[in-house]
């Protein structure tokens, strides 16, 4: 039986997802594994979980680009900020979701990512979204008609739905074999997990599980 994919859960908006999406599919292959990118809207996770997003505080706007600025350069791939950010993803997402196969999909996401954070156009606008698909091999003309169909725009809404029910709280996060793991910064541990060598015991899950709070903000 072949292993179970790694379900990656994405939003073009998030320069740290563009940032994992240029190490996981090789850190996969490592193990044996595929990686399965899943678009979700990060705006839809961060209302529903209560949650805001890192740009929409001020001075974690700032930071943010300096840390993935750096993280770039340790990791030797191409980063530039898109046109505007925050920008609106959905058109990104809605043409990664009416992909069917996931091969394809993988070099859509290369593209829309390189497109959007490796100095291209962006990932906005109707037309560098047409460049990313044309780039990718892929028919441009129908993934940009089937983006406005109802059954894409719920694909869409279903994968966020799906995401918030397995715990996702933000992107990057990888579902690994039930296991959530969150951040660029965590694809080390989930390369120790994928080797059997996660540190982390059931007895100590439940022991923050049910630890008591003394205090509160509220």
């Amino acid at each position: 039986m072949a292993p179970t994919p790694l379900r990656f859960l994405l939003d073009f908006i998030s320069p740290y997802a563009y940032l994992a999406w240029t190490r996981l599919p090789a850190l996969a292959a490592r193990h044996g594994r595929t990686v399965e990118p899943v678009p979700v809207l990060l705006a839809g996770v961060l209302n529903a979980t209560g949650n805001i997003g890192p740009a929409e505080v001020v001075p974690k706007r700032a930071y943010i680009f300096k840390q993935t600025f750096r993280i770039a350069h340790d990791l030797g791939v191409p980063f530039a900020p898109p046109p505007t950010h925050p920008f609106n993803p959905l058109l990104a997402l809605r043409v990664t979701a009416a992909v069917e196969d996931v091969e394809a999909r993988r070099r859509l996401v290369s593209a829309l990512y390189a497109s959007a954070w490796g100095g291209g156009k962006g990932a906005e606008s109707t037309e560098a979204v047409r460049a990313a698909i044309q780039a990718a091999g892929l028919d441009a003309q129908a993934l940009l008609a089937a983006a406005q169909t109802q059954e894409v725009k719920d694909r869409v809404r279903r994968n966020t739905e799906a995401a918030v029910a397995a715990g996702a709280f933000g992107v990057p996060t990888c579902l690994a074999d039930g296991e959530l793991f969150f951040g660029v910064d965590s694809l080390g541990h989930l390369e120790q997990f994928l080797r059997g060598e996660d540190p982390l015991t059931p007895a100590d899950v439940e022991r923050w599980r049910t630890l008591p709070a003394s205090a509160s903000r509220h």
